[in-house]
């Protein structure tokens, strides 16, 4: 990306990303997903600046990683140890600041607060909940139920209570912690995932937990994609080992927090079958994975009191400009049916987002088939990320449902590529206020990454540029 043919020296993507991280945070505080009593209107001047210093730092550290990667394929690449220095360096100034790129952290304190106060989220919205936690969820969720599993929600609710008992961002704090737990436990399992694959262990690190998606959605948003992700991979890690009962257990509670981790069952059934003699393994292995699955819900599910109603509310409503390649198809579908007058555009967006499921029925059946020459973990990578891309909804977090298990099990080639080539441009996605962009915020946010480019060219590039490359300036 910055055009160098010498080797690479990680201390200074170290420090560079460490600087993008700091520009990030910074712009954060006027330009972030802020308590409404905090919020400044977007066209004012701080809020201006904030835009444009936290993409001039998004640059940056997107420039970083990418840099470290040429370093991760280069001669002498670096340790995971180092790697996870850098890891630690470019997150740290993320976990004070505040909420960022979305809002969906309030509504996690909100429904945590619910279950607090005994209302049921399966049934009701934020709406009903009321008071300062309420008011911060955005208008389109305050009357949606929560989607979420009863182990993410009592987690959840202790968070709540530390914005009931200090205020919220001490609640936001609260949720960070969980997903910094979520995001140790996916880097501890990658790890081990990647050396069971066959894959180097730096270049999973590189693409699955340093990269930038990770550290602006899981660290800075606080998603609890990072816990769905940890407890996902701990239950792949226990079935690669021949834990089959712990395995379906982790994979249970990952299920529990986030539905789209229920997919990693069936790759535990196929290790569990590989394990068993007879005729009719896999039918059996199924059984088992199916029985003990049962099981760990029924006992979390009592333990936590929230019932059963998160089954139901897996049908949570869409928001209505979700960007999903099937709901964009859907609207330009739609628009294009109403001035031919046919009267059939509101009829669009639904029969795409139902061809974009039967689309990923077949494409899960289609990896089902090549389950054994992938391998289970690569394919249940590459389903997920399936059900991303077609799905009726789609986040950049998203992406990192299977881009984390592309990146412990996939070989190089095809995937990998796309996998690094798609995390720049979805880290650029999002506005830091988590909000959808106007003219003048996208011309903010264009002049703060032009900025950082410039900057990069300046640094790298230009006639004797002030930082060579290790091995350019030995020469």
């Amino acid at each position: 990306m910055l055009g160098l043919d010498a080797a690479v020296d990680p201390n200074r993507c170290r420090m560079l990303g460490l600087a993008g991280s700091v520009a990030i945070v910074a712009g954060g505080l006027t330009a972030g997903a802020l308590p409404v009593r905090d919020a400044l209107v977007p066209s004012s001047g701080r809020a201006a600046l904030g835009l444009v210093g936290a993409y001039f730092g998004l640059v940056l550290l997107v420039a970083a990683w990418w840099w470290l990667g040429r370093a991760v394929r280069g001669p002498r690449p670096p340790s995971p140890r180092t790697l996870l220095l850098t890891l630690a360096t470019w997150a740290a100034p993320m976990l004070l600041g505040p909420p960022l790129f979305s809002r969906d952290v309030y509504s996690y304190l909100a429904q945590g607060a619910m279950v607090q106060a005994q209302i049921d989220v399966y049934a009701h919205g934020p709406e009903r909940l009321g008071g300062p936690l309420a008011t911060e969820v955005a208008p389109v969720w305050q009357h949606t139920p929560s989607p979420y599993g009863p182990v993410f929600l009592a987690l959840a609710a202790r968070a709540a209570g530390l914005a009931a008992h200090f205020d919220i961002p001490a609640g936001i704090l609260g949720m960070r912690l969980i997903a910094l737990l979520g995001v140790a436990l996916m880097v501890a399992f990658l790890l081990s995932l990647a050396r069971r694959c066959g894959v180097d262990p730096s270049a999973a690190l590189w693409l699955g937990a340093l990269n930038p998606l990770v550290l602006l959605h899981l660290i800075a948003g606080a998603h609890n994609d990072a816990l769905m992700l940890g407890l996902l991979a701990a239950g792949l890690v226990a079935a690669l080992g021949g834990r089959p009962v712990a395995a379906v257990a982790l994979v249970a509670l990952a299920a529990l927090v986030k539905a789209p981790a229920a997919l990693g069952l069936p790759a535990v059934a196929v290790l569990w079958s590989h394990r068993l003699v007879g005729r009719a393994r896999l039918v059996r292995a199924a059984l088992l994975t199916t029985g003990v699955a049962l099981a760990t819900t029924a006992v979390v599910t009592a333990a936590t009191g929230t019932g059963y109603g998160w089954l139901a509310a897996l049908d949570t409503p869409v928001s209505p400009h979700n960007w999903s390649l099937t709901s964009g198809l859907g609207r330009l579908s739609g628009a294009l049916l109403d001035a031919a007058g046919s009267g059939l555009g509101d009829a669009a967006v639904p029969a795409w987002r139902r061809l974009g499921l039967l689309t990923t029925a077949v494409a899960l059946v289609l990896l089902w088939r090549r389950r054994e020459r992938l391998g289970p973990v690569y394919a249940l990578g590459l389903g997920l990320m399936a059900v991303c891309a077609l799905g009726p909804a789609l986040r950049p977090w998203y992406a990192l449902w299977g881009l984390f298990l592309i990146a412990a099990a996939a070989p190089d080639g095809r995937a990998r590529r796309l996998a690094a080539a798609a995390s720049p441009l979805l880290a650029l996605a999002v506005l830091p206020s988590g909000s959808a962009a106007d003219g003048l915020q996208l011309t903010l946010a264009i002049s703060g990454g032009a900025l950082a480019a410039l900057v990069l060219w300046w640094m790298f590039l230009a006639p004797g540029a002030s930082i060579a490359p290790r091995a350019q300036a030995a020469r």
